[in-house]
């Protein structure tokens, strides 16, 4: 695997595990989360960097087999240039169903390298 890809991937990793240390004092509870700013901000900050991270690699390598890679760079774009219409609902899902399955998904990439 091309080294600038792996790193990407372990950025993408280290973001991913950002976001679940954030709920390690505290259970995932939408109302806790949608009342802290501090915990929105943060998180939204990490799936900028996997936004990017998986963009990067894409430029590097349009055929890199991501699952939905163009709607995980479509969440960074909206975070960063639709900022005022984030939902927090929308947010929520996909820290609760969708980060789980691509973190699954990193993992692997990284452990066959």
């Amino acid at each position: 695997m091309d080294e600038r890809i792996l790193k990407w991937l372990y950025d993408i990793q280290g973001a991913i595990i950002e976001i679940e240390n954030y709920f390690d004092e505290f259970p995932k509870d939408f109302n806790r989360y949608k009342t802290n700013i501090l915990l929105k901000r943060a998180i939204e900050r990490d799936l900028e960097i996997i936004g990017e991270a998986i963009n990067r690699i894409l430029k590097r390598d349009p055929e890199f087999p991501i699952k939905n890679a163009k709607r995980i760079i479509g969440l960074r774009n909206q975070i960063i240039h639709a900022y005022d219409n984030i939902s927090d609902e929308n947010i929520w899902a996909i820290i609760s169903k969708h980060l789980p399955l691509l973190k699954n998904e990193i993992n692997k990439m990284i452990e066959n390298n």
